[in-house]
């Protein structure tokens, strides 16, 4: 278990496995214009995480998103690539990685998102490289939230909202023993409820080995990578993807409805949280042999 912590805003007051080699020769094409509002509360992705560099300057044993060697993306494919998530009608941004504070152009993308219009631009951080002077550019540049993991005391002496999420294996999935379910439920018990715990699928997944629900990656959620692939999520790269460039808004509306087989056991709260509201919705339920789940393997240096 991890405990983790997010701030909703950051305030202007003091404070994958293998290493990724991305093709610059492109033709970058106009902008399109994102669909009407109709398609877009329907179908179109209300988060996208999207990684701009592998890298990272940790080495976290249970973290398969990272690497020790990979370059940076480069920001003209990055900006193409934000343009194309505004084509699909995407509501919120989030950068990550590995580690988005070590990309040298980090700054110029926030304020990217923020011209493009996204209703939500955040990022995903360890907190390693957060000094004042680049809290205080990420402020100038528009960025509205950032997540990061702490430990759990000190997030609340400093003003965070304290967490318990659940680390999942390498397909996502959750394995505690006797004594971790223990620990987790004594921990919940001592936190403040938030919004982010409604559905409670933390407690199921503990106490009954699943939580079902209605999945939809690849429609509400979307993981593009360094390689400019849309996955399901970072933990489903070896199982399906599709370039960004070739993305439709029939795509959206395909994976909306497409079962995972996947989503009983899953610890993914991006690809939960982004799902709830439309679990009202149909989706055909297929068998559960039409995705196999690979392993995907952690970098030698773990």
């Amino acid at each position: 278990m991890e405990a983790a912590s997010s701030r909703p805003a950051l305030l202007p007051s003091p404070a994958v496995t293998n290493s990724s080699t991305i093709s610059n020769n492109h033709v970058r094409p106009g902008p399109e214009a994102p669909p009407g509002m109709s398609f877009r509360l329907r179908y179109s992705p209300f988060l996208v995480q999207m990684v701009i560099i592998r890298r990272c300057n940790l080495s976290c044993a249970y973290c398969s998103e990272f690497d020790k060697v990979s370059e940076p993306v480069p920001m003209q494919l990055l900006e193409e690539r934000l343009e194309k998530l505004r084509s699909l009608g995407t509501f919120g941004i989030s950068l990550t990685g590995g580690e988005p504070t070590m990309h040298p152009q980090l700054i110029s993308l926030v304020r990217k998102c923020r011209e493009l219009g996204f209703f939500r631009t955040g990022m995903i951080s360890n907190g390693f490289f957060l000094k004042p002077a680049l809290i205080e550019a990420l402020n100038e540049a528009g960025l509205q939230e950032m997540q990061i993991s702490i430990d759990g005391a000190f997030a609340v002496k400093m003003g965070f909202t304290p967490r318990v999420l659940l680390v999942h294996d390498n397909e996502g999935q959750l394995k505690l023993g006797p004594d971790e379910v223990k620990a987790f439920e004594k921990i919940v018990k001592t936190l403040p409820k938030s919004w982010m715990d409604f559905s409670n699928y933390r407690k199921r997944l503990v106490r009954n080995g699943a939580a079902p629900f209605k999945c939809r990656a690849g429609s509400r959620y979307l993981y593009v990578d360094e390689f400019g692939k849309v996955n399901w999520c970072s933990q489903t790269r070896d199982v399906w993807s599709k370039a960004l460039t070739d993305y439709t808004l029939d795509d959206l509306r395909e994976q909306f409805f497409k079962y995972k087989s996947c989503n009983a056991t899953c610890t993914l709260g991006c690809a939960r949280s982004a799902s709830q509201l439309d679990n009202w919705r149909s989706q055909p339920v297929t068998t559960p042999a039409d995705i196999p789940v690979k392993t995907i393997s952690k970098p030698s240096y773990v």
